[in-house]
């Protein structure tokens, strides 16, 4: 008998010899490990990327169905013509509208998503986009984007989401896109100009002298930089005697007026933890049924009492009627303002608290104006009180939104550009409240844009 075979049927003997006791191995675990170095291949469409009802879906049914003629009016290349071949407006306005409801606000930003990211993708369906694309395109394009918001509120009036019976504006303060540190008085903007000048005439001279040294694309780049430091210097001059107006009001020495060498149009503003920064004022005025924005504003000061009147034109000219009621907070009701507004419409906001405790604050004054005098007395009643309730439910409940989904710190200088980006978040808004309050608006997400349809 072999001992193989000894081992086996004796195993279970105590005497049998250590040398016939089968060796059990006691070795690492067999299990299956992750090799993320293999290469896979798997055949699929970009159409299976999202599922249906995907939100990056809806935008894109919106934006199908949206007017985009005026930013196809502003493409140059024609077909059997020459240039380079334009991104369809379509995707980068989808693309903005999806990234601001994502709470992105940067370009860089999105075009590193549209290599990543699913929903991205789907909405470029496989054009390769670039930030600079991005960036140029919402700047570009602040007329559209108005004109894209009077037709969103257009729309919904017809369908009776709308009724402008009430609406109440707020302003919400968003940091700007410069330091603190950048703002400096005349003096030294003058010296910095000068240094900026001399520094455009030395890369010139750079670039005739070695033609070869940088690349075409280098070149601009460095001429762009430069110049639009130049041209930010100059407008920060040019604001300087605006400011020094402001300091001499508050009863300050006019030279002590500084501008941002950075955003020449940003203001220091106290923001709503105390403290001070360089912001813009962002106004929103919202019909109080829908929570739907129908005016939008981009403010160079912090205080919102000058803002009453021009929204309520704003709106007027929009919307093509005046809205029955306004609300907004005590930060608006300057008199001048209230006069101006009553022409209009019929202004809720509360009346300020006398010194004097027994002065009645709802009783006429003897040098009241008509307007003021009703203002007084009709806020004195429940009924006022009670409407006036909805500003709050309304006006803030917008600008929580919009802080919610990135309006908290800019990525883009000067009033013009502010205004595209506020008016990005007030579409995205008007999207998701149409989604909501009247989805038979959209279409499917599958078919043509009604600018394509028109140009087909």
């Amino acid at each position: 008998m072999n001992d193989e075979l000894q081992s086996k049927l004796f195993e279970d003997d105590p005497n049998l010899p250590a040398a016939l006791v089968p060796s059990v191995s006691v070795g690492v675990a067999r299990v299956l490990r992750p090799n993320r170095a293999q290469v896979e291949l798997r055949a699929t469409d970009l159409e299976s990327l999202l599922a249906e009802g995907h939100r990056a879906r809806l935008v894109w049914a919106w934006v199908e169905r949206a007017d985009l003629s005026r930013m196809y009016a502003a493409i140059r290349a024609v077909e059997g013509g020459s240039g380079r071949t334009a991104i369809a407006p379509e995707i980068l306005f989808a693309l903005w509208l999806y990234a601001t409801l994502e709470g992105v606000g940067s370009a860089r930003a999105i075009a590193r998503l549209t290599q990543t990211h699913d929903a991205y993708r789907w909405i470029c369906g496989g054009v390769a986009i670039n930030y600079h694309t991005l960036s140029d395109f919402r700047s570009a394009h602040g007329e559209a984007l108005d004109a894209l918001l009077t037709d969103s509120v257009a729309i919904l009036m017809a369908e009776g989401v709308v009724s402008l019976k009430r609406v109440a504006q707020d302003g919400t303060r968003v940091r700007a896109s410069a330091g603190a540190a950048s703002f400096r008085r005349g003096p030294t903007l003058e010296q910095c100009l000068q240094d900026a000048q001399t520094q455009v005439e030395r890369l010139k001279r750079q670039i005739d002298a070695d033609p070869g040294a940088l690349t075409r694309r280098q070149q601009a780049a460095r001429e762009r930089a430069v110049r639009a430091r130049q041209q930010c210097l100059e407008r920060a001059l040019e604001r300087l005697p605006e400011m020094a107006e402001i300091k001499a009001k508050q009863g300050k020495p006019r030279e002590l007026a500084r501008v941002s060498t950075t955003d020449a149009e940003a203001t220091v503003m106290k923001m709503a933890d105390g403290g001070y920064r360089p912001a813009y004022n962002a106004q929103f005025a919202s019909d109080t049924a829908s929570q739907v924005i129908v005016g939008v504003e981009a403010v160079t000061v912090g205080t919102d009492m000058a803002q009453l009147t021009p929204m309520i034109e704003q709106v007027g000219e929009r919307t093509g009627r005046d809205p029955e009621e306004w609300l907004v907070d005590g930060g608006y009701p300057a008199h001048e303002q209230i006069e101006q507004a009553a022409k209009h419409t019929t202004v809720y906001a509360p009346v300020p608290k006398p010194k004097d405790p027994g002065i009645d604050p709802y009783a006429r004054k003897d040098d009241d104006s008509a307007a003021i005098g009703d203002w007084r007395e009709r806020m004195g009643y429940e009924e006022a009180k009670a409407i006036y309730k909805e500003r709050a439910a309304t006006a803030e409940c917008v600008n929580g939104l919009a802080r919610e989904r990135g309006l908290t710190r800019l990525r883009v200088r000067g009033t013009a550009k502010v205004r595209c980006v506020l008016l990005l978040h007030a579409l995205a808004h008007n999207l998701m409240r149409t989604f909501t309050l009247a989805p038979q608006l959209l279409g499917d997400g599958r078919g043509a844009s009604s600018a394509l349809a028109a140009l087909s």
